[in-house]
């Protein structure tokens, strides 16, 4: 009998001359190449060996012609969601699309129309906005609601921002940066909202499978099965597979008017088709990658708690709401009292790391930082006490 993997994910992978934005990235971004990175949302870890597997396969073979958008691909997502999430998907609900804000730009250019209103929630993933504005949509900005728990949607808010041309929101869930995994009765308020208004559910799900053991992902389609008549929702093994690079992504949509305008206004930007590399990457995930996935997550929940603990016992003035999912952290660093360019300053400069400036995530984010744990726990650590030690020497 074959012998299970053994998955290494303490062994460092040095990155940097290897084109790769979180590492070869950093004199751009932060104007010196000598800090260690926890910024660009990746993981420092090999993928899944059988994911590795598929790709070497198709290197040897040696001819790259242009491939089929095959039908095994979109048994694989509809699979995988079925068994890991619940939701009941037919294959004919996938489409494939190269990458996910990619998706986002075209669900929000089908289905809505220049100066409309989008909302958002922010503090969010910075695309979220430019998809918006930079297609002629009018940004409508709903704040998330701070707890000493954690993160919620504001929903009277939201209904006092609705106008009749608000004509969809922008879901990410779970939540980047502030790692909520909503819960069923949040998403079912939220769609209850969104059908009474007729406003359209572009659900950015891409972190769906990078849930810890003490949350639940709940896909939109299953909290509120009426919103599939206006609901398109994105997912991708990119981020729970570390393929990003791949751009292999999919949407679903389990209405049929909703599909077929999906698929056109992907077909209109030629964003419809993956490369064979993705296509190959996409289906071992999904059909063999499971037990990576398992201790990946085993791993990143280790790291998950070590984080909570480090600043509780080493930097109790810095905040996180505890985070349900994703592996990118939402540190408040608000009780320092520093301006927003002091604190990038002391985190680049002092501390030597690169972790997102929080300004980027909408106003709200002024005086935080967001914290990829998504690397071997001596490099997390290392990062950890180089914050603590230049908040020793400068405050």
């Amino acid at each position: 009998m074959a012998q299970p993997y053994i998955y290494d994910f303490d062994t460092p992978i040095d990155r940097r001359g290897t084109n790769c934005s979180k590492w070869d990235g950093l004199k751009d971004e932060f104007g010196r190449d000598d800090l260690s990175a926890y910024w660009v949302a990746d993981m420092d870890f090999k993928s899944a060996p059988e994911i590795i597997a598929s790709l070497r396969e198709i290197v040897e073979f040696g001819v790259f012609g242009y491939p089929i958008m095959s039908e095994p691909g979109r048994r694989a997502v509809a699979e995988w969601e079925r068994k890991r999430h619940g939701w009941d998907v037919k294959p004919e609900d996938v489409g494939y699309m190269s990458g996910v804000v990619a998706g986002l730009a075209a669900a929000v250019c089908e289905f809505t129309a220049p100066g409309d209103g989008i909302v958002v929630q922010p503090p969010i993933y910075p695309p979220f906005f430019r998809v918006v504005t930079d297609n002629d949509r009018v940004l409508i900005e709903n704040p998330l609601n701070e707890t000493p728990d954690g993160y919620e949607m504001d929903f009277e808010h939201l209904k006092s921002a609705l106008t009749p041309k608000v004509k969809a929101i922008l879901l990410c869930s779970p939540h980047n940066p502030v790692a909520r995994v909503w819960r069923r009765e949040e998403l079912a308020a939220l769609a209850e909202i969104c059908e009474e208004h007729e406003i359209m559910i572009i659900s950015d799900e891409i972190h769906q499978d990078l849930v810890y053991s003490d949350a639940r992902h709940i896909p939109m389609s299953v909290a509120a099965p009426s919103i599939d008549r206006l609901l398109v929702t994105l997912v991708a093994p990119s981020k729970t597979f570390n393929i990003a690079g791949l751009t292999a992504s999919a949407w679903i949509a389990r209405d049929e008017k909703i599909a077929a305008r999906m698929k056109r206004a992907l077909g209109r930007k030629h964003l419809s088709s993956l490369n064979m590399m993705a296509l190959s990457a996409l289906e071992a995930a999904y059909t063999k990658g499971a037990p990576w996935l398992e201790a990946a997550m085993s791993y990143l929940e280790k790291n998950r708690d070590l984080v909570l603990e480090f600043l509780r016992e080493e930097m109790p003035r810095v905040k996180l709401k505890h985070p349900e999912g994703t592996y990118i952290f939402w540190l408040d660093f608000r009780d320092y009292g520093l301006k927003n360019s002091e604190l990038t300053r002391i985190l680049i400069n002092e501390a030597r790391v690169a972790l997102n400036n929080g300004i980027n995530f909408g106003s709200c984010g002024d005086g935080f930082a967001r914290l990829n744990i998504g690397c071997p726990k001596a490099q997390l650590v290392d990062g950890l006490f180089r914050i603590k030690r230049a908040f020793e020497r400068v405050m």
